[in-house]
C-alpha cells in the first residue's frame, strides 16, 4: 500500500459519522438520504451536548450546518418521549422559518414528524387551524407567534421541551426583545433551551444570562471570517456606471447562478426589471412583497428556473441554496458583519464561490471596514473598461424602460389600494373575494325587512 493510500484510509478512519456522535439509526438512515455524509464541526461539537440534555449556545459562521446541529437532537429526544407542542424554533425571517421546516420534515420523514411555520403575511385563522392539530415542532418569528399566544384559543406553550433561537443576533437586532420577553414568559422554565448566533452581541450574552441554564459554549469560529473555498473580489467603478458594470459582469459570469444584494426594496425590483429587459432571467425578493410572492421567487430561483435573485438583506442570513455559484454586493452594506452572511450565501459545504462588491466613490469608508472585520485585502476584480462602456447604451436604454414599468406598477398598486379595504391583504384573502362581491351589492334582504320593522316602531 502506498504512502497516499494509507494518509487516506487514516483521514477516513478518522473522519466522524452521525452514529459515532450518539444518533439513532433511523435519524442516520435520513441523513443519508440528505446526502449529509459526515457532520460539520459545530454539529461534531454540539449533537453529543444536545443528547446529554444540556443548554447550549454555538457560535459558527453562516453555512456551518447549525440547523442539523439543533434538529437531530430535538428529533431523537421527541423519538425517546412523544409529545405534542414539544419544540419551539424561533427565527428573523420568513424565509428561514420555512427553510427550517423543510429540514425537520426530512429529517423526520420516517418518524412522522409533524411541523408548522408561524410566520406574518400569510393569514392567521389557516395558521390557527394548523396549530390546533397539534404538531411536535413550531417554527416561527417572534412577533407572529406572540399573536397566536394572545388570541388564539387553546394554544398554550405551557408543555414545550425545547426552546431554540436561531440567528439570534439578528433577532435581536430587528427589535424583537419584548416578544421574545413575553413568549419566555409563557413558556416552562424547565426546559432545554439552545442559542445559535453567528456573532456574540451584548445583547445575545443578556439574553443567555436571562433563558439559559449552565449553558455549555461552543465555537466553532472566534474571529469574523470566511470560508477558505470562497474566493473575494472588489470592484472600483463610478456611481453612475454601477449598472454597466454589472451587465459586463453578469455577461462575463454567464451561465453561473448568482445572487445580487442591494440596500433597498426599490433596488431589487429596479434592478430586476432593468436586468429582464436585456433578455437576463432576474427575480426580486425583499420584504415589502407578500409572502406568497416572496415564496414563488425563491421557488423559482431554487428550481433554476431563474439564474439571478436580487434581494435585500431578508435572503442574507441562513438560507441554504447549494448551486448560488456567485453572490454580488451591488450595494456596500452598512453594517460590516452583513457582509460576512451576504457573501455566505456561496462556498457552502465545502464548496466553492465568488464574491464581487461594488465599491464607488461613496462607499470606501464601508468598505476599509470590511476588510478590517475579514482582517485581509481583497484583490481587484479585472474588467476591460472599453468593452463595459460598450454596454452604455444599451443599459440606459433598459434603465428607461425599467423606470417607465415602475411608475405603473406605482399607479397600479395605487388604484389597487384605493379600490379594496385597507384591512384586505389579497394574496391572504382570495377565498372571500366572493363574499366581497356580494357585500357590494348591498344588505342582504333579511336585514333591510329587519331596518323597516325598527323604522315602524320608531314611528
Amino acid at each position: 500500500m502506498s504512502d497516499e493510500e494509507n494518509k487516506l484510509n487514516i483521514k477516513h478512519h478518522n473522519q466522524k459519522i452521525f452514529k459515532d456522535l450518539g444518533v439513532v439509526d433511523v435519524l442516520c438512515e435520513a441523513c443519508e438520504s440528505l446526502k449529509w455524509k459526515t457532520p460539520t464541526k459545530i454539529q461534531i461539537e454540539t449533537i453529543p451536548i444536545a443528547l446529554q440534555g444540556k443548554d447550549v449556545i454555538g457560535l459558527a459562521e453562516t453555512g456551518s450546518g447549525k440547523t442539523g446541529a439543533f434538529a437531530l437532537p430535538i428529533l431523537q429526544a421527541l423519538l425517546e418521549n412523544p409529545q405534542r407542542y414539544f419544540a419551539l424554533i424561533l427565527t428573523p425571517t420568513r424565509e428561514l422559518a420555512f427553510q427550517i421546516s423543510e429540514q425537520f420534515e426530512a429529517l423526520g420523514v420516517n418518524i412522522g414528524v409533524k411541523c408548522a411555520v408561524i410566520v406574518g403575511g400569510i393569514d392567521m385563522m389557516s395558521q390557527s387551524l394548523m396549530l390546533a392539530k397539534k404538531p411536535h415542532i413550531i417554527i416561527a418569528t417572534p412577533g407572529r407567534l406572540v399573536d397566536h399566544l394572545q388570541n388564539t384559543k387553546g394554544f398554550s406553550l405551557k408543555s414545550l421541551k425545547y426552546l431554540v433561537m436561531d440567528e439570534a443576533d439578528r433577532i435581536l437586532n430587528m427589535d424583537f426583545e419584548v416578544e421574545v420577553d413575553k413568549i419566555l414568559k409563557v413558556i416552562p422554565r424547565e426546559r432545554r433551551t439552545m442559542l445559535f448566533s453567528a456573532t456574540m452581541t451584548k445583547k445575545v450574552q443578556k439574553l443567555q444570562r436571562a433563558c439559559l441554564q449552565d449553558p455549555v459554549k461552543i465555537e466553532i469560529s472566534t474571529k469574523y471570517h470566511t470560508v477558505d473555498q470562497l474566493q473575494q473580489y472588489y470592484v472600483f467603478i463610478p456611481l453612475k456606471y454601477k449598472d454597466v458594470y454589472l451587465v459586463y459582469i453578469l455577461n462575463e459570469l454567464a451561465g453561473n447562478s448568482c445572487m445580487i444584494f442591494c440596500s433597498t426594496c426599490n433596488g431589487t425590483v429596479k434592478t430586476a426589471l432593468m436586468l429582464r429587459n436585456l433578455g437576463l432571467s432576474a427575480i426580486p425578493l425583499h420584504g415589502q412583497m407578500s409572502q406568497n410572492k416572496r415564496l414563488a421567487s425563491l421557488t423559482k430561483f431554487r428550481a433554476k428556473s431563474r439564474a439571478i435573485l436580487i434581494s435585500t438583506d431578508v435572503a442574507s442570513r441562513g438560507l441554504d441554496i447549494p448551486h448560488v455559484d456567485i453572490v454580488i454586493n451591488l450595494d456596500v452594506p452598512m453594517h460590516s458583519k452583513d457582509y460576512i452572511h451576504r457573501v455566505g450565501r456561496t462556498a457552502r459545504a465545502g464548496r466553492s464561490g465568488r464574491a464581487i462588491t461594488f465599491v464607488t466613490q461613496y462607499d470606501i469608508e464601508l468598505y476599509q471596514r470590511i476588510e478590517h472585520l475579514i482582517g485581509k485585502k481583497l484583490p481587484l476584480y479585472t474588467t476591460n473598461e472599453q468593452d463595459v462602456m460598450c454596454l452604455q447604451e444599451r443599459v440606459a436604454d433598459a434603465q428607461r424602460t425599467a423606470r417607465i414599468s415602475m411608475k405603473e406598477l406605482e399607479e397600479f398598486s395605487k388604484k389597487k389600494k384605493k379600490r379594496k379595504n385597507a384591512d384586505f391583504d389579497e394574496d391572504d384573502m382570495e377565498g372571500a373575494s366572493g363574499v366581497r362581491k356580494r357585500l357590494k351589492k348591498g344588505k342582504p334582504d333579511f336585514i333591510k325587512k329587519k331596518l323597516k320593522f325598527k323604522g315602524k316602531k320608531k314611528k
